[in-house]
Order: structure tokens, then sequence, then C-alpha cells
């Protein structure tokens, strides 16, 4: 049974518990006992310094499946967590069944306290779980609509397919508030450049995930949307005050606190003007202890962003120092995508500090204190997510509610311009973008149209040979139908239309993730911003292209929040 060795467990920690020291011990069982937080504590006080530095750790696997590395560092180490990446996800039966031995396997090993399987399953853009998972509208679309009860179901649907599979933990909501046209990273992850906006609408997302026993995790703290680079290859530097702060990117966490948020993800983000030099925020003891958890209140858990990240390395730290950093700093987990050496590495340098300094054990009890709070919170009650999930399932889980997914896309569809709405469903049309929905959905809608496919990649400029593409060909068509998506098809418009100026009254522009290139772009008389990439976001576009609605979605961001 998955739950023998969790038995033996709180028998011992029942002995522990003030005030039963040699009275008879209560029999006690994982799934039915309160561990409060002075019981964790307990717990955490009892632990060998393997227990304690295991449960601190979150890693993750080559995968698909559970392989035989993570199990033995599950077994061994009896680590806390697990992260899902994108290539574990894309077949959700052998996700399904990995989910389940890793639980098995922590529930046989140490003490048999459940791991937390997380994962990044923002909805829209962000999506590490593949397969049949549904790709939502995204936050932004969700703003668009201007119904926080999509935020709510938005979080449910997920919430849902991620329950299903044994995913207990998403590091979601993403709160950034989006004030930086540069912020490419982060762009449609965020609800709005509004922060009250991004604020109740993470609320509402925060609660329906919370309604399938999902610990959501919100992020990037203290705010990457004023960021104008990708902390995934550098360290951004933002140069914002407490005050802006404070009113701005903070105003979601302060929301959100009070509401029982559970978990808190710090960004390897620099504020010079709060810590006096370069210190990611990740590593900062002033913006995670002084600012985050004495300031704000938040007495939850807090997780680094993958360590492997280059901003979390800026100030010269190899990743083994900056784990340690971060704990010092007051994160209680460290997460670490790949490989097993760096683990290792990692492990023996914590070990070593473990071993030499007290202070260190203490940081490390507290952090051990507040895992197993949330732990007990979320993974021992009647509405917990299933520790051994039932792949048999899936087919009827997974995807959550299409139709629910077109009517939230279908209230997200913004008509930024509107001169030639609708179009004539027989009008002579090319089709020129990058994503398949496109295509697919374009020709559904408008059959005699055809399509020219230029590549995604390079993300940040225009792809070779795609503006003489265009050009040969969109001279013979009534309109060009054009998918603005990235920077680097933004480019290709741009170069497009000062090569050829004839062809702006035949451009009509589907915006999908962000629409903020739109801005640059006052010549466009007609544009639709549909924000998602899903199959249900682009049929809504097109529908509201040829007619069949009329588009009501507001713009979350404008160009004065960007301050042009």
């Amino acid at each position: 049974m998955i739950f023998s060795k969790r038995l033996a467990f709180l028998l011992v920690l029942a002995l522990l518990t003030p005030g039963i020291h040699g009275a008879q011990a209560e029999t006690v069982s994982w799934q039915d006992r309160d561990l409060g937080k002075s019981q964790a504590f307990s717990m955490a006080s009892s632990m060998s310094d393997e227990e304690l530095l295991g449960q601190v750790f979150m890693i993750g696997f080559k995968g698909p499946g559970a392989d035989s590395t993570i199990l033995r560092w599950i077994r061994e180490k009896h680590i806390g967590g697990v992260k899902i990446f994108g290539w574990n996800g894309e077949d959700l039966k052998v996700l399904a069944g990995a989910a389940g031995t890793m639980q098995q396997t922590a529930a046989e090993s140490g003490q048999g306290i459940p791991l937390f399987i997380a994962t990044d399953q923002e909805g829209g853009w962000v999506r590490h779980v593949k397969g049949e998972t549904s790709i939502t509208p995204g936050n932004m679309g969700i703003a668009a609509g201007g119904l926080p009860y999509d935020a709510y179901r938005t979080g449910k649907l997920i919430g849902a397919e991620l329950r299903a599979l044994g995913i207990n933990m998403n590091f979601a909501p993403t709160v950034d508030v989006y004030v930086n046209p540069e912020a490419h990273v982060i762009g449609p992850r965020s609800f709005s450049s509004n922060p009250s906006t991004v604020a109740v609408m993470a609320q509402a997302y925060y609660h329906g995930m919370r309604s399938e026993g999902i610990i959501s995790t919100a992020k990037h703290f203290p705010g990457h949307g004023n960021a104008d680079e990708d902390s995934h290859g550098f360290l951004p530097i933002i140069n914002d005050d407490i005050e802006t702060l404070m009113e701005r990117d903070l105003l979601p966490y302060r929301m959100l606190i009070p509401e029982g948020l559970p978990a808190i993800m710090t960004g390897h983000l620099a504020f010079p003007a709060l810590t006096g030099d370069a210190t990611p925020a990740s590593l900062s003891k002033k913006l995670i202890h002084d600012l985050l958890r004495l300031r704000l209140g938040f007495n939850g858990l807090v997780i680094t962003d993958d360590l492997r990240m280059s901003g979390a390395q800026q100030g010269g730290e190899s990743i083994p120092q900056a784990a340690e950093a971060a704990l010092r700093a007051g994160n209680d987990m460290i997460m670490i995508s790949l490989d097993s050496r760096l683990h290792q590495r990692v492990w023996d340098h914590l070990h070593r500090v473990l071993e030499t300094d007290p202070d260190f054990r203490e940081i490390l009890r507290n952090a051990v204190t507040r895992i197993l709070t949330i732990k007990e919170e979320y993974l021992n009650r009647p509405w917990s997510v299933p520790l051994e999930p039932d792949p048999t399932i899936l087919d009827k889980a997974i995807p959550a509610d299409t139709e629910y997914l077109f009517q939230q896309a279908c209230r997200a569809i913004t008509a930024v311009a509107d001169k030639s709405l609708p179009l004539d469903p027989s009008a002579k049309i090319l089709l020129a973008g990058q994503l398949g929905g496109f295509f697919r959905e374009g020709k559904r809608r408008f059959p005699a149209s055809d399509s020219f496919d230029f590549a995604y990649t390079p993300f940040y400029s225009a792809p070779p040979g795609a503006v003489e593409g265009i050009i040969s060909r969109a001279g013979r068509y009534e309109y060009l139908v054009f998918l603005l998506a990235t920077p680097g098809s933004a480019e290709v418009l741009s170069e497009v239309v000062r090569k050829a100026p004839e062809l702006k009254p035949r451009i009509v522009i589907i915006s999908v993730l962000t629409p903020v290139y739109l801005f640059s772009m006052d010549w466009v008389d007609t544009a639709l911003a549909a924000y998602g990439t899903g199959d249900e976001s682009f049929a809504a576009a097109f529908a509201a292209l040829a007619g069949e609605f009329i588009p009501r979605g507001k713009l979350p961001v404008s160009k004065a929040s960007f301050g042009e």
C-alpha cells in the first residue's frame, strides 16, 4: 500500500508531539491526521541532515518515464519535489504512470512523505504538459474578455487536467504586470498592464486551481513585467523604487497573500534601488526575507526559478553556491532542472555546509517546516490530487472543455481596427503566417484562400525568404491576412510594407500572443487581437473576420501603459 510507511512515520511523530511524551501514543495515519505547524516543526526537528536537505530539492529528470536516476534520488535522498518539463510531457499516459511510480517510491522510502509534482501549465503560451491538454486563450485573452469568471474557470480547467495526471503543483498564475514592451518573455503570460486587473484575475485563477486541489505558485517575485531582457539568458536590471513596486508589481501579491496563496516563485531579476547591488531577487535576503516575509507577511512556501538559468549566476557564483545563497536568502526550495551530475554537485556542497554550520541547519529546519505544512494542507485531504493517478480516465478528462474554450476565445477577440470587417467568405485571400492552427481555421472559414507559411524561428528577426515570398504573391489577392505573433513576424510585416507600400490597403492582421507590435503600425486599418494560439482562438478570430459575431474584447495593454 502506498501509505504503509506513512503510518509508521506518523506513529513516531505522535511520540514527538508535545503533551503525549510518556502517554499512550495516538494511532494516526498520513491521510486522516491534521498536521499543524507545530507538528511540522517537530517533524523537521527530528529529521537527519540528509532528510532535511532532500526536502528542499525540486529537480527535473530526462523522462518521459520515471527513470532509475530520479527514482534513486527519491528513494535515497528523500527529495521534496519533482518538476515536469516539456520533454517529460508529450505522452500523457506515460506521464501519469511516472507520477504514480514516483509517489509510490516516496511512500516506501524514509518517512513516506509525498512529493510535490510540479509543472508550468500557465495556459496559453506556456504549457509544459502537452499531448492532448488544452491550449487556453491565455492570461491576456482572459483579461481582454473582462470576466474574472473566465480566470476562475481557466484555473479550474487546467487544474482538472493536472489532477488527472497526478500533478499537484502548478507554477501559475503569472502575476507580472506587463509595463515594458521589451518584456517579450512575459508578454501574453501577463493578464494586463493594469495592476488591479492582474490582481483580480490572478485571485480568481488561484481559486479555480485550488478547487481542484492544485498548489498555486504565483510568479515571478517581485515582478518580471518591466524587464527588457530574458532571465533565462541574462540578469535583467530593473531600476524601479519600492514605492513603484508596492503600487504596481507587488499589488497582486498583496491581494493574493491574504487569500491564502500557498507558494511564490522568486525571479532571477536585479532591483538595485532596493538592494544596493545587482544581486538577483532569487538570492536576495532583502527581497525575500525583509520584503516578502516581513513587510508583505507571506508565511507560505518560496521556491526559486530554475537555478540553471543564467540570471541566477551573474555574480560569478557557481550553481552550488547560488543554491546555498538562495536558501540563506529565504527560499524554502531550490529548483534545478537537469542533470543528475549537477544535482549531485549541489547536494555535496550543501551537505558540507550543513555539517559545519549550525545556523544553516536552522535555516533548513524552518524551510522544511513550511514545506511539510503545505504538503499536509494540500496532499492530505479528501479533495487532494490522487497520489496514484488512473491513466484509464485520461481520454475522458483531457481535454477538459473545448466548447467552453471557444466561447472564452470569442469573448477575448478585440477589434483593434475594423475598416474591412467583415470579409466576404468568397474573397480571394492569401494567408501568411507561422502556426498550423492559423491555416487550418483560415481555410475552413475562407475555403478559396491560399497559404504562405514561413518559419517561427528566429523569434526576434525575420526568417530568410519570408519578405520576398509574401511580396511576390500578395499582389494577386484581394486581401493579405497576416498572422502577427512574434518580433520576427513583426519585422517581416514591416519590411513587406516598406518594400511594397501599395499592399497596405489589402493587409488584414490577426494578432496572437501580445498585441504590442501593433502599436508601432499606425497604418493598419483592419486588425483583430486573438491572444491565444490554440485552435479555439483561431476559430474565434476567423469567425469574427467572417462576420459571424461582433468582437467586443478590450485591449488589456495600451501605449500609455508603456509610457509611449
